[in-house]
């Protein structure tokens, strides 16, 4: 497992995926009218699908203090590389102040979940998968905190509300079915059925990812551009990873903590503040330029980083 060929073949068809993704929207087999309800499908059906096979009567989840730990480490973690990415904007060049806050969102939050959720599965396994969906609700409340405050300039507004969505219910319900035992008494065909409906919700949503990457694909191209590149990759490729990492080394975590850690160090920007910044009147040019760059740089990075975290922090 410790091996690069063995992340390298995680890695692969993580972004083969969203390559298909480009190339059927290319072809117009997937159309731009159908992202919204193919959203929805993913976030209110599928990923909630994932969320319980992954958390049902997983073992790691029994721990309280991961039960714990997961969700604020992932909030801190992604607040504090907003932050951080927001102020080294200026190493990027953007003077203007809108464009400047969608880099520090873009480069500061990392693709936490439909990257590193079939990493984890393929290098780890079920238990850390269910750690990495409670990583991911302190990830998603910085998101539409700290995120959205910065994104806007002004505060966290009425959108603080998407903090409370499908997926959380759905970790929710499945940590008190946990505490109560009443996972072993669900019918082997629900079981079933939610498993069949977990295994569609990473590749669908990566298809999704491909395609919104071909339609702003044309505004990847400015005189800024290769500055903005730079130093989205330096900070998010090769400064921040460390925060993970020295976490991961130093704190009392459980392995399966440290393993989610390492994982969402190696990650490149996450997708959505693309999306985000058309919505809240940011610069979507500069999130897509920070998205691509560091998703083709992190192509080579991500297996690179995935070795030397887990030596590093003793995995």
């Amino acid at each position: 497992m410790n091996t690069s060929l063995t992340v390298l073949n995680a890695v692969v068809p993580v972004f083969g995926l969203a390559v298909v993704g480009f190339g059927v929207r290319k072809l117009n087999w997937l159309t731009e009218e159908a992202d919204q309800s193919w959203m929805r499908v993913n976030i209110n059906l599928l990923l909630p699908a994932l969320i319980l096979d992954s958390t049902l009567g997983n073992p790691a989840l029994k721990q309280i203090h991961t039960v714990i730990l997961a969700p604020v480490l992932g909030y801190a973690l992604a607040a504090a590389g907003i932050w951080l990415a927001f102020w080294g904007a200026r190493f990027a060049g953007l003077r203007e102040e809108k464009s400047a806050r969608t880099f520090g969102v873009t480069v500061g939050l990392q693709n936490y979940g439909y990257v590193p959720i079939p990493l984890a599965l393929l290098l780890f396994g079920q238990e850390t998968v269910g750690v990495v969906c409670m990583f991911v609700v302190g990830v998603e409340a910085a998101l539409w905190t700290v995120g959205l405050a910065v994104m806007t300039g002004t505060g966290v507004g009425r959108d603080w509300r998407k903090v409370v969505n499908p997926p959380l219910v759905a970790i929710l319900v499945a940590l008190l079915l946990n505490s109560l035992g009443a996972q072993e008494h669900i019918p082997t065909a629900v079981s079933k059925l939610i498993n069949w409906l977990a295994q569609c919700a990473v590749p669908s949503a990566l298809l999704l990812i491909g395609a919104v990457v071909a339609d702003h694909l044309h505004e990847f191209h400015s005189p800024r551009a290769v500055r903005v590149i730079i130093a989205a990759v330096v900070f998010r490729l090769g400064l921040l990873p460390w925060t993970f990492l020295l976490l991961a080394k130093f704190l009392p975590l459980s392995e399966e903590l440290r393993r989610v850690l390492v994982i969402e160090a190696a990650m490149v920007s996450a997708v959505f503040p693309i999306a985000m910044a058309k919505h809240y009147h940011g610069d979507p040019a500069t999130a897509l330029r920070a998205v691509l760059s560091t998703s083709l740089v992190g192509f080579l990075t991500i297996p690179l980083w995935i070795r030397f975290g887990l030596s590093f922090v003793g995995l």
